[in-house]
């Protein structure tokens, strides 16, 4: 099918989106970012309104074509406007265009993708344009986890009929997401007695040798078979060498395909015990992200986008479950059929190698115009 948006002013709108860096540590920048989404949606005549989620992050936007009287179940459009990357990366990752990939930091993950269902968006602003009325949240938090929007997200997934998320297709094909395992974090702190490490070595309790224990046991709960990976991030701990260490600490991260899972794991690290009788450990174990099961519902919604994708004049793939999280876990979690990896395709989340495939972008913007227009 034809495609009137040429890449080169996809690339261009999708440029001045990534030269405003936009890292979730950084509310400044955030507002930034969300002041120049919210006018460009304005001018295309979307209803836009904006959330306050405190000083510490930028605000939540949601666009929208629905008429104010229409309380129909509708689409919603997940996306985030932060990235991983600091402001100054693009002196490291220079928005530039090489052998057909356009790089920059937050290009793929997830600028481009976000910029495409805005774009098909634009061009869908009155009610009847849409089978549902469209609701399009953006947050300025998901790549820490969505900690001051998840009530926001989860609140709009009430009023959903199915999701949509951009974030980026996958890397090798462009597959879609219908399964995502949920993200967890552990924070386990030993508390040993500190001695002289010469003097008095006898009298000490090492928290970093009761710690190295607890590492074993953490790692040990991985079970690949079982799709649960447990990862020891960082440790610390002690005060000086010439000192048996009083204290020490680690930050863990789980995976986990099902709640069931979840909850089983969650018991396993909770009943945890110290080998040292004279060390006492302290365990906080949190589910962040709630596991994203594939559904029957999910894949009668697939089948719906596929065919629009065949439209479109590609082939959408199904990827296997994957252990990465993001915001769909949530809307899924309610029971909401949830699409997820909708956005650009390209590689690099995260990195310094960042970047979308430039030819495939109009033929992106077509198909998320008849998601848009055609999902019911």
């Amino acid at each position: 099918m034809s495609h009137p948006e040429s890449a080169q002013t996809l690339v261009d709108g999708i440029s001045e989106w990534v030269r405003c860096e936009s890292p979730s540590h950084d509310p400044a920048t955030l507002r930034t970012m969300a002041e120049l989404i919210a006018t460009q949606a304005r001018a295309a005549g979307l209803r836009v309104t904006v959330t306050e989620l405190g000083e510490q992050t930028g605000p939540a936007l949601v666009l929208s074509n629905r008429a104010s009287d229409d309380e129909r179940p509708g689409l919603l459009l997940l996306a985030h406007y932060d990235t991983v990357h600091a402001v100054g990366t693009l002196t490291q990752n220079a928005l530039r265009i090489e052998d057909g990939k356009l790089y920059g930091p937050g290009t793929y993950d997830m600028k481009a993708g976000t910029y495409l269902a805005l774009k098909a968006l634009q061009g869908l602003t009155q009610p009847g344009d849409t089978a549902l009325p469209v609701d399009f949240l953006l947050v300025p938090d998901e790549e820490i986890g969505s900690p001051w929007s998840r009530p926001l997200i989860e609140s709009w997934a009430k009023r959903a009929r199915y999701s949509l998320v951009c974030e980026p297709a996958r890397a090798n094909g462009g597959r879609c997401v219908t399964a995502r395992k949920g993200t967890g974090h552990v924070w386990i702190t030993a508390h040993g007695r500190p001695a002289h490490a010469g003097v008095a070595h006898e009298k000490g309790r090492s928290a970093i040798r009761e710690l190295a224990h607890q590492v074993l046991a953490l790692e040990a709960m991985t079970d690949y078979a079982a799709g649960v990976t447990v990862s020891v991030g960082t440790i610390e701990g002690g005060t000086t060498v010439n000192v048996v260490p009083g204290t020490a600490r680690a930050v863990v991260d789980f995976r986990v395909p099902t709640p069931e899972a979840g909850e089983a794991l969650l018991a396993r690290i909770q009943a945890l015990q110290p080998k040292d009788p004279d060390v006492r450990l302290e365990i906080d174990a949190r589910l962040n992200r709630p596991p994203m099961p594939r559904t029957d519902a999910t894949g009668a919604l697939l089948a719906q986008v596929q065919a629009l994708a065949t439209q479109a004049g590609f082939t959408l793939e199904e990827a296997p479950m994957t252990g990465g999280g993001s915001d769909a876990n949530f809307v899924a979690a309610l029971g909401v059929p949830t699409l997820d990896g909708l956005g650009a395709e390209g590689d690099g989340a995260h990195t310094l190698w960042e970047h979308v495939i430039v030819e495939t972008l109009p033929q992106r913007l077509a198909f998320w115009r008849l998601l848009l227009k055609h999902v019911a």
